[in-house]
């Protein structure tokens, strides 16, 4: 049986979902999906100019893990761009660097960190104790292959 894959921890979704070529009609388009871990290795490595060691570390993966996302985040760049495709930016496996819970009984806010949502969940609010918590929903951009095994429909999945 094959072990699971590692949640990649992704600092922020993005601002803008898709992109494509002007001038193209919509429904002549071909796409491209890049998941969020492939954005987050762009944005890291290409427009902050960090080394790939730090790079790995902030999405809590090894190096050649990061290599490996990386490489596949500028052929499919590549490919929109040449070949005149839309680019999508949606799913893949990934958690966010923070999560927000919020508490049912007092409607108490409060971030929990990657590391944390890793090991396991919060089990009770820190203020009042209560374990009637919720996460908060993702944004569009979370719904994707990766939280589908953790997060689903505004409900936590054990």
């Amino acid at each position: 049986m094959a072990r699971p894959a590692k949640l990649r921890c992704v600092s922020r979704l993005p601002s803008v979902g898709s992109f494509r070529p002007v001038g193209i009609p919509v429904n002549s388009l071909e796409s491209v999906s890049l998941s969020l871990e492939e954005f987050e290795s762009i944005r890291l490595r290409d427009l902050q100019g960090l080394e790939q060691e730090e790079c790995a570390e902030q999405m809590r993966i090894s190096r050649p893990t990061f290599h490996r996302v990386l490489d596949s985040a500028r052929k499919k760049l590549a490919d929109a761009l040449v070949n005149g495709k839309a680019l999508q930016i949606e799913g893949g496996n990934f958690e966010l660097a923070q999560r927000l819970f919020r508490c049912g009984n007092d409607g108490h806010e409060w971030n929990v960190p990657f590391e944390t949502m890793v090991e396991k969940r919060p089990l009770s609010c820190p203020v009042c104790l209560s374990d009637d918590i919720e996460p908060t929903p993702l944004p569009p951009f979370g719904r994707g292959r990766g939280c589908g095994r953790r997060f689903r429909g505004g409900r936590w999945r054990r």
